[in-house]
C-alpha cells in the first residue's frame, strides 16, 4: 500500500475522532522513538498517549505479554486467577495502608466511571465536583465530569456535575496584594459556588493532581490538603485521577505523595499499563464493604483479565528494579532547568510548569498581556516533527500554545536533551519567520 493509498483509505473508512491526525504513517516503535513509513526516527516526547512509561517494546513487557497470551490472557468475568490477586496485593504495597482494595479494568475512562459509581453508591448521593478544565474520559459518567471539551452537541449529561475553578497560577484572576496566586481564596470561592448550586447531595470531588489535557496545571502546594478538608466537611469522597501522574511519572510513585493527602479512591490507567490497556480503581476496605453490601455492579468484558494483571505487575517490577521513580525525578530536574533557560532566552515562552517527566510550556504572543499563541503552537509542532520530534499541544480553544512534554521514564539523558534542543530550535525558527 502506497502512502497515498493509505491516506485515501483512511479518509474513506475511518471515523475522525479528533481535529486531525499526525501527518506521518507510523510503522514501528522501539524505546523512545517511533519510525515512519520512510524510516525516519521520531523522538516520542508524549510516551504514546502519555502512557508508555517504559518506552516502546520493552523486553520485559514483550516477554510477559507473550507468555500470558500463550497460557492465560482472558477469562469469564466471574472467574479469578492468581495474577489478578497478586497485582492487587502488589498495588496495595505501594500505597498508604488504607488503600487496600483494587478493581482491575482496562481504560482510564472506565476506572473513573467505576470510581464515580462507587462514590455515589457509598454516599447515597449523586453530585460530582471537578475542575472546569478537567478531562476524565469519554464514557457517560466520566464525560459528565469532563469540562475541558466534548460537551456540546450530545444532549444532556448526567445531572449533578458541578465545577471548581482550575487553580492555574499563571492565569488565575485570584491574586494577593503582591501579585502572587491566591489559591486559597480561589478554592473558597469555588466551593461557595458549589454549595450554592448543590441540591444537598454532594458525593465526590474528582480531580487530577496535575491537569494534563487542561494545560499542565499543577495544583499548588497545600491545595490538595485543603481540598480534602472541604470534602470531609461536606461528607464527600475525594477521587484522585492519576492516569498520567501515577507510577513514577512526577518523580514520586504517586503525585499525591508530595502533599501527604490520601484519597478515598484512586484511579490509575495509562502509566500502569505502560501503553497497554490496563486500569484500576483502588479504594478503602470500608468503602468497598459499603458498596458490596449495596450491590455494587461493574461487570465488564475485561474486568479482572489475567493479561492486564500480568502487564501491570511487570510494569511495577521494572519501575522498582530499575529505579525509575528516582530517574524521573532526576531527569525532571534537568528538563525543568532546560525549559527555564528557554523561557529566559525566548520571549514567547510565557510559563513553565509541571513536575518530573510531565512538564509543559505555554507560548504567548506577548508576555505582558499573556495573549494565547494557538497559531504559533501549531507551527512549532509542525517544525518539531520535521526535525524528528513529536510533542503534543493541548488541542483546546485558547490552549494551542501549551505543549505537553511527557517522554518515557527510560529515555536517555542524550535523547531528553536532544528533544529540548529540537523544541528550542523550532520555536526560534517559527518566531523568526
Amino acid at each position: 500500500m502506497t502512502d497515498e493509498t493509505f491516506w485515501a483509505d483512511a479518509e474513506r473508512h475511518l471515523v475522525r475522532y479528533l481535529p486531525g491526525f499526525t501527518p506521518r504513517i507510523i510503522e514501528r516503535a522501539a524505546g523512545s522513538h517511533v519510525y515512519d513509513s520512510e524510516g525516519r526516527a521520531i523522538l516520542d516526547f508524549t510516551s504514546g498517549q502519555m502512557s508508555a512509561v517504559l518506552g516502546h517494546g520493552h523486553p520485559d513487557v514483550v516477554r510477559a505479554v507473550s507468555e500470558s497470551v500463550a497460557t492465560l490472557d482472558h477469562l469469564f468475568s466471574g472467574m479469578l486467577s492468581r495474577p489478578v490477586v497478586t497485582l492487587a496485593k502488589r498495588l496495595a504495597a505501594t500505597l498508604p495502608e488504607s488503600l487496600s482494595k483494587t478493581l482491575l479494568l482496562t481504560t482510564g475512562a472506565e476506572s473513573n466511571e467505576a470510581a464515580i459509581k462507587m462514590a455515589k453508591l457509598a454516599t447515597g448521593r449523586y453530585e460530582v465536583v471537578s475542575f472546569d478544565r478537567s478531562w476524565h474520559g469519554m464514557t457517560s459518567g466520566a464525560a459528565a465530569a469532563t469540562f475541558s471539551a466534548g460537551r456540546r452537541g450530545y444532549g444532556p449529561v448526567l445531572p449533578g456535575n458541578l465545577t471548581l475553578p482550575t487553580p492555574n497560577a499563571y492565569r488565575s484572576p485570584f491574586r494577593r496584594a503582591d501579585g502572587s496566586h491566591d489559591w486559597e481564596a480561589e478554592l473558597d470561592y469555588g466551593f461557595a459556588i458549589v454549595d450554592a448550586q448543590s441540591t444537598g447531595s454532594l458525593a465526590a470531588c474528582l480531580v487530577e493532581p496535575i491537569l494534563s489535557s487542561g494545560g499542565i496545571v499543577e495544583l499548588p502546594p497545600g491545595y490538595l490538603a485543603r481540598l480534602k478538608e472541604k470534602c470531609e466537611e461536606r461528607g464527600m469522597l475525594l477521587i484522585l485521577d492519576e492516569a498520567q501522574t501515577g507510577v513514577g511519572r512526577t518523580g514520586l510513585m504517586y503525585a499525591f505523595e508530595r502533599d501527604g493527602v490520601v484519597p478515598d479512591l484512586l484511579t490509575l490507567s495509562k502509566t500502569l499499563g505502560a501503553g497497554l490497556p490496563v486500569a484500576a480503581v483502588v479504594t478503602t476496605a470500608a468503602i468497598e464493604e459499603t458498596c458490596a453490601e449495596r450491590g455494587f455492579l461493574f461487570y465488564t468484558t475485561h474486568v479482572s483479565d489475567p493479561l492486564a494483571a500480568v502487564v501491570a505487575s511487570t510494569v511495577l517490577d521494572v519501575v522498582e528494579r530499575d529505579g525509575l521513580v528516582a530517574r524521573a525525578a532526576a531527569l525532571g530536574e534537568q528538563l525543568r532547568e532546560r525549559l527555564l533557560d528557554l523561557q529566559e532566552s525566548v520571549g514567547v515562552v510565557g510559563d513553565v510548569r509541571g513536575r518530573g517527566l510531565l512538564q509543559g510550556i505555554e507560548l504567548v504572543t506577548d508576555r505582558a498581556t499573556k495573549e494565547p499563541a494557538d497559531a504559533l503552537g501549531t507551527a512549532v509542532t509542525a517544525a518539531c516533527l520535521e526535525r524528528g520530534l513529536h510533542l503534543n499541544i493541548v488541542q483546546l480553544p485558547g490552549m494551542g500554545g501549551i505543549f505537553r512534554i511527557a517522554p518515557p521514564l527510560t529515555i536517555s539523558d542524550d535523547d531528553l536533551h536532544a528533544g529540548v534542543d529540537i523544541l528550542a530550535a523550532s520555536i526560534r525558527e517559527v518566531v523568526a519567520r
